[in-house]
């Protein structure tokens, strides 16, 4: 079984977010009886849990249409509607720091509303994060662009400089704020692991939330949703575990879809103008994924990262230039501006919908299909 049954916050910042989300809750009566609703923390857990639980429950993603699950704050009124639910679908970790807050309140609060960690059991299989908390991290990407400082010509950098101040004279200093609150944030709050690293208990605070994006892993949340479903209502077990089993068989086809482009490529690395949520596409299909940032979405590109990147572009003959449909393509038409790339394509992690794939029914599996791969096989030159 999968109930997580989360420890205490840390942070007295994030003590008090809680006690003021139990505060709204105080009058609320729990949902009491059969499992007949519930809440997912972002768009791929909705897309999941609904197709899970069929038609025994109705799945409710509380994230705007354009907006992704991590980075958002929910209004006051989703806590109340939560815990008048059965179960709060979500991802125990930092990047999700808003669902971590409501989860901690509903599981001391209301010991009926289940709060269902997909990532539970996951750990050994996810990936170090590339957030910048400083230290060793920080010193090892100095340390790259001083290796590329040196091998990168003085004219290579003179020709980008004007066109990458421009760049970050539009987008530079609003960002450059957001990233140093976030990074300080980040600090604050998993400093104290890093002291710790070696110990047994892993910190997700280290580790790159974006499993979901990788159809195999995708499978294992899959599994512990039903896990969850069949503790709260396990009535109807036969129900649930079929659907999971029939969803689990579209994602392996998915996997086989990915294994395919990348089989069939002539390209082994891809330039992503977006935050690096695809790492783990690039650790199961053993390709390379150049991306300019890191994890985080609000990290901001300096000058010489973009120039590094204009030329990996040249020196590898790369045409496309992938960006996240959810971001700006702001940056993908910097690089494609001053390489020999031709063109940008949009991809999708699925983190988020927008009004006209909802209206048609798009889910999880069909973001993927019909956006994100056929830009992976441009992109890679499998046509």
């Amino acid at each position: 079984m999968n109930l997580t049954r989360r420890n205490a916050l840390k942070s007295g910042a994030g003590v008090l977010t809680v006690g003021g989300l139990a505060g709204c809750l105080d009058d609320v009566d729990a949902s009491q009886g059969e499992f007949d609703s519930a809440y997912a923390a972002f768009f791929a857990l909705w897309d999941w849990s609904q197709a899970v639980a069929g038609e025994e429950a109705t799945i409710e993603n509380p994230v705007e249409f354009g907006q992704l699950g991590h980075g958002w704050e929910p209004d006051g009124d989703l806590p109340r509607e939560v815990a008048s639910t059965s179960a709060f679908v979500y991802f125990d970790t930092p990047e999700f720091s808003w669902a971590q807050d409501l989860a901690a309140t509903l599981e001391s609060d209301y010991g009926t509303v289940a709060a269902i960690d997909g990532l539970a059991g996951l750990e050994s299989q996810m990936l170090e994060s590339n957030h910048d908390h400083g230290g060793e991290e920080g010193e090892h990407e100095d340390e790259h662009h001083d290796e590329h400082n040196e091998t990168t010509t003085e004219d290579t950098h003179d020709e980008h400089n004007e066109t990458t101040e421009d760049y970050h004279e539009e987008d530079g200093e609003h960002h450059e704020d957001e990233h140093n609150e976030t990074t300080e944030d980040h600090h604050e709050e998993d400093g104290e692991h890093h002291e710790d690293e070696h110990n047994e208990e892993t910190d997700r605070g280290q580790l790159d939330p974006h499993v979901w994006v990788d159809p195999v892993l995708a499978q294992e949340i899959v599994t512990t949703i039903c896990d969850g479903f069949v503790e709260i209502d396990p009535d109807n077990t036969e129900t649930y575990e079929a659907n999971a089993v029939a969803y689990n068989e579209r994602l392996a086809d998915l996997d086989s879809q990915f294994q395919q482009v990348v089989t069939e490529g002539d390209q082994s690395t891809v330039v992503l103008a977006s935050h690096s949520s695809f790492g783990y596409v690039e650790a199961r299909y053993g390709f390379d994924i150049h991306t300019v940032t890191g994890v985080s979405p609000d990290a901001t590109p300096d000058s010489s990262q973009i120039a590094e990147t204009v030329e990996l572009v040249d020196s590898n003959g790369i045409d496309v230039i992938l960006y996240d449909r959810f971001e700006s393509d702001r940056l993908a038409n910097t690089i494609v501006e001053n390489s020999t790339a031709t063109e940008t394509m949009p991809v999708t992690a699925a983190a988020g919908t927008t009004q006209e794939w909802s209206d048609d029914g798009w889910g999880y599996i069909d973001q993927l299909e019909q956006v994100t791969i056929p830009a992976f096989r441009r992109a890679l030159g499998a046509e």
